[in-house]
């Protein structure tokens, strides 16, 4: 009888710490922000925002943007797009770009996506704080300013 309790003590105690090796923790390392376009599978690691000439990088949820002669990495914008809309300013997502430094391809992204481009419709993840909208219309974030300003 002794023996057979210790079994199933033993069973208990084994059971409770393979139970507890399968909690798991999930930090969202890498997740696309709220202002970000959906529609994207996690491959991606960049967008590029056209009209401030600035680069996002989804895996250190870092803001890259050229001042003073270099490329600057920042968790936030500086002052001088303080206004800017990062739910309505159009994402061009670098679904072709496995680097570390986007800005390697400057040139040609700002002359084919220049400041005011706009591509097709983009929806966001999540909606503008301070949006006081129906649950309805809080489906997705549509915004599209027209055409494509894309020259051939």
């Amino acid at each position: 009888m002794r023996a057979l309790k210790l079994i199933i003590i033993g069973i208990i105690l084994f059971l409770a710490c393979d139970m507890q090796a399968q909690v798991s923790v999930s930090l969202n390392i890498g997740s696309p922000p709220q202002w970000g376009p959906v529609g994207y599978d996690n491959d991606v690691r960049y967008y590029y925002l056209p009209d401030i000439e600035a680069y996002y990088d989804l895996q250190t949820a870092m803001f890259i943007y050229y001042g003073g002669g270099v490329w600057i990495h920042r968790k936030h914008l500086p002052l001088r797009y303080r206004n800017y809309d990062l739910y309505n300013g159009y994402k061009v997502v670098m679904t072709d770009y496995r680097g570390k430094t986007p800005y390697i391809h400057f040139k040609e992204y700002k002359i084919k996506y220049a400041k005011g481009y706009r591509g097709h419709e983009q929806k966001t993840y999540g909606m503008k704080p301070g949006n006081n909208k129906t649950k309805k219309q809080t489906k997705g974030n549509s915004h599209s300013k027209g055409k494509s300003n894309k020259k051939h």
